[in-house]
């Protein structure tokens, strides 16, 4: 009779899928049995526990995962409080020789899951982890001498020549006999918002899980790929991908997505894998600089003469503004959970440069808000546009909103989809309604004011006193 093999230990965190696990690969290539565990930890995050909009996500996500694995005999075990006591406890409660999980590079997750990797490890239990979610290790891309890349585009050149990533491994196929252990039912962690429930139209928008992810790289590829380059700076149309959330959650895996797409040579899968590479640019930026959340990249930034106006903050964060760009983003985001790139753009530099806000208020109201939200992502992003971040924008080059409108948005569907109080203005004044003459506000029902508001700030005064607030660090 065969030895009975001691079962095995699955820790799902940011790789919620079946296909392209290495973790859940591991585990069923041993041949024992399968446990598989999802912990909601909000304690070793801190201040970067899972906002409101990314917990809508979660709920959803691990319903999908928990059928998936069914499906192979797998059950989905949740647990909620710390990993750091939660793993080592489950391991030793099913008897398992070894636990299996996929990195995360967040500073607290490095910090965490080495702890607990040294703690299982004294116990006598194999702990492996592996790289599933970038393109390579963030500490395997180094400079020629050695250091850490501070600028993108030569990380970009090293990434895309020497780092392929291998080709997507199947799921696992051959059930599993299963343990029944205690968990918490997922209802009862409230993920979902109560009333009102502000992401109503978010199940418009999103179908979170492993074939949904799958379903929006088909429809990217064959809608918008080709034109990409193009179409990617109109958020009117649908011209991006939309995979962003699906791949922060695992949902699809980076090399699924890279040789889906390079399967179609040209322009278009050419600048979708260099986006690819800028994701994978603000992980090695995280795991080299934990701090790039909360401190300027660049130390002389701290000395910014920032802001306080909570009124002008929450202006921005409803889309009262009175900037029709900048506020469609940001109804947009309220809405649907995500944003367009172009538009994030635009409203940073309006947050940063008009406003003269610190980006660490937009970062965190971003991190609430986002489906996608992704404190690497996040935080280089937002330090980009302050100028503060590696191989950032330079902070004296400040958008102007209403060119930004009439660029990207010409026709002002944007617009008139997010701010239907403008709808029926012309496309000459869609984007500076102040400016409209009086018998056109009238006629498009828009009284300034009190339908749509006023400008918070005048451009050219706002551009004064930012490239002013400069000179302060500056000199």
């Amino acid at each position: 009779m065969p030895e009975k093999l001691s079962p095995s230990l699955v820790w799902f965190r940011q790789d919620l899928r079946v296909a392209d696990n290495p973790a859940l690969n591991a585990a069923a290539g041993a041949g024992s049995t399968i446990v598989a565990v999802y912990v909601l930890d909000d304690e070793a995050p801190g201040t970067w526990a899972l906002g409101g909009a990314s917990r809508w996500w979660l709920h959803h996500s691990l319903k999908s995962l928990a059928a998936s694995l069914k499906k192979l005999g797998i059950p989905l075990v949740l647990r909620r409080g710390s990993a750091q006591a939660i793993i080592p406890e489950l391991v030793k409660e099913i008897g398992a020789d070894a636990a299996y999980w996929n990195r995360c590079y967040e500073p607290f997750a490095v910090a965490r899951d080495t702890t607990i990797k040294a703690a299982l490890t004294t116990a006598g239990v194999k702990a492996e982890s592996f790289g599933a979610a970038l393109i390579a290790e963030p500490w395997t891309v180094k400079t020629q001498s050695g250091t850490p890349f501070r600028v993108f585009t030569p990380f970009w050149r090293t990434l895309e020549k020497d780092r392929r990533p291998a080709k997507p491994q199947k799921a696992p196929t051959h059930r599993q006999a299963h343990i029944d252990l205690a968990g918490d039912d997922l209802d009862s962690w409230h993920l979902l918002p109560a009333k009102p429930n502000w992401a109503a139209r978010f199940g418009d928008d999103w179908t979170p899980g492993e074939a949904g992810a799958q379903e929006q790289l088909a429809l990217f590829i064959e809608d918008a790929l080709q034109d990409y380059p193009t179409t990617r700076n109109l958020p009117g149309i649908e011209g991006v991908s939309r995979l962003s959330p699906y791949l922060h959650w695992g949902e699809i895996s980076i090399r699924q997505v890279w040789h889906a797409i390079e399967l179609h040579v040209g322009a278009g899968a050419d600048a979708y894998l260099r986006e690819l590479g800028w994701r994978d640019f603000a992980h090695h930026l995280i795991w080299q600089f934990p701090d790039l959340p909360e401190k300027p990249f660049h130390e002389e930034y701290s000395a910014f003469p920032w802001r306080k106006d909570p009124k002008a903050l929450k202006a921005w964060q409803r889309g009262q503004t009175g900037y029709p760009f900048v506020d469609a983003g940001m109804r947009q985001l309220w809405a649907t959970g995500w944003m367009h790139n172009r538009v994030r753009m635009v409203v940073a530099s309006f947050l940063i440069k008009h406003l003269l806000l610190p980006w660490q208020d937009g970062e965190a109201w971003f991190w609430d808000c986002l489906v996608d939200a992704d404190l690497a992502a996040n935080a280089m992003n937002w330090q980009w546009v302050a100028g503060s971040g590696a191989d950032a924008a330079p902070y004296f080059r400040i958008f102007n909103p209403v060119l930004q409108g009439e660029k990207f948005d010409t026709g002002g569907d944007y617009v008139r989809r997010w701010v239907p109080e403008l709808a029926k203005l012309s496309d000459k004044w869609l984007h500076k309604p102040w400016e409209a003459p009086a018998d056109m506000l009238a006629k498009a029902k828009v009284e300034l004011g009190k339908t749509y508001p006023k400008p918070v700030v005048d451009h050219d005064t706002a551009r004064r006193r930012a490239l002013d607030a400069l000179k302060t660090i500056k000199d």
